[in-house]
């Protein structure tokens, strides 16, 4: 016999408190500007990452963003933003859609650093060679000298924080041979990763037709680097960086407020300006992904309003904790009547503030359930569904074993059974 029940929440407690319930056959119940520094970076041709040159981007006039709370509008022309621990989805305005990264494909080239670092194929101290090429690259530079040798950590600096094209090269060369075999790095990473959008030419975000990367790509990129490289991911956090006398600022203005702790941004004409940035408080953790902005000032702008947003509108919200008993399913021919259902793991969900107000949660198991049963065994469903928000499916578990009963008990428990007609 299916049974479903219906719990309309007003909080993690009642619904544990619904296990306590007795439940009748059907029931269902209503349940910025940086400082100056104090020696000027010399300024670079117009490419990837040049914050000093290049024209602005026009905002492209898109569909709104949407958002569980219902459509939004941003001057970006592609946005995404989530939350790192449960994945929702708060904002997505063409997250899938292909568009040129500029320089937060750095992201992927300091992936692949981390991950040599930490396997232990590079060291941090290791000094590389400066070639040619990466001494005369164009854009954003940490201004590397040509036949010099440069330690791997500052290189690091030079990539995340001064946005060095030149750093980048250095490493690629350092770790690869050359940039080229290094992008095929890159790529093979990116299909690890699951990046379904993504295609490296290069390892600067330099313009080229061919090299691409979505919203959500760099999102899931993002999260990558903060879970798998904590040891490396202070990097982002740092607000300047001085090189060869040289004080360059970090460009994101969400980490030179102290409002985030990374990761990235990126300029080009083609792509205008955008943002990759996370930021954690009070143990939650979002990432927001913003490009397509049509000016420096307008990334200010938006990434400040969209990332108080996120926090102010949305909270994760634990329904029901690994050990709360959600029901209790009778057992056929057990040693005990029922059996505890169990979630085996918290089940955390991001929602609207005013979740209360619309959450459901459904429970739906088949009964009697056969003995014997053994911890963990599936026994039914956990189902919560909020509107605007894609429904959370969780495998209801045995919470305890429950053995047959013996064949005396199974003979009056049968002849019971076909007594009563049940």
């Amino acid at each position: 016999m299916l049974n479903r029940r219906d719990i309309l929440l007003s909080g993690a407690a009642l619904l544990a408190a619904q296990a306590a319930w007795a439940r009748p056959r059907k029931a269902v119940h209503e349940v910025p500007k940086a400082p100056s520094a104090r020696k000027e970076a010399p300024k670079a041709a117009a490419g990837a990452e040049d914050e000093e040159g290049g024209a602005d981007f026009a905002a492209a006039n898109g569909p709104p963003a949407q958002t569980p709370m219902g459509p939004m509008d941003t001057v970006a022309q592609w946005a995404f933003i989530t939350d790192f621990a449960t994945g929702a989805v708060l904002l997505d305005k063409q997250a899938d859609v292909e568009m040129p990264p500029s320089s937060m494909t750095k992201l992927m080239t300091a992936y692949i650093v981390y991950s040599k670092l930490k396997s232990g194929a590079l060291r941090l101290d290791q000094m590389l060679p400066v070639s040619e090429k990466a001494w005369r690259i164009q854009g954003s530079k940490m201004f590397v000298e040509l036949g010099g040798t440069i330690k791997v950590e500052d290189l690091i600096r030079g990539m995340i924080i001064q946005s060095g094209n030149d750093a980048c090269v250095v490493l690629a060369e350092g770790i690869a041979g050359s940039e080229e075999q290094f992008v095929e790095m890159m790529d093979d990473e990116a299909k690890k990763l699951g990046l379904t959008h993504s295609v490296f030419r290069n390892t600067t975000g330099w313009p080229d037709p061919a090299h691409h990367m979505s919203a959500r790509d760099i999102a899931t990129l993002a999260k990558a680097i903060i879970r798998d490289f904590p040891d490396y991911y202070h990097y982002d956090a740092e607000k300047q960086y001085t090189y060869h006398g040289i004080v360059q600022y970090n460009r994101n203005p969400l980490v030179q407020r102290g409002m985030a702790d990374g990761l990235k941004t990126g300029h080009t004409d083609a792509g205008g300006y955008g943002l990759v940035a996370s930021a954690e408080r009070n143990g939650r953790r979002v990432i927001m992904v913003l490009n397509g902005m049509p000016s420096k000032s307008a990334r200010v702008q938006e990434s400040l309003r969209l990332m108080e947003w996120s926090f102010a509108n949305f909270e994760n919200v634990t329904l029901l904790s690994a050990t709360d008993v959600a029901d209790r399913a009778r057992v056929y021919l057990g040693a005990v009547p029922s059996v505890p259902l169990v979630a085996g793991r918290d089940v955390v969900m991001t929602l609207p503030r005013n979740w209360k107000q619309h959450t459901k949660v459904t429970i739906d198991y088949d009964e009697p359930v056969p003995a014997p049963v053994r911890t963990g065994d599936v026994v039914g469903k956990l189902v919560v569904t909020q509107p605007g928000v894609p429904p959370l499916e969780v495998p209801l578990l045995a919470g305890e074993d429950v053995p047959r009963m013996g064949v005396f008990g199974r003979a009056t428990a049968v002849l019971a059974h076909y007594a009563s007609g049940a």
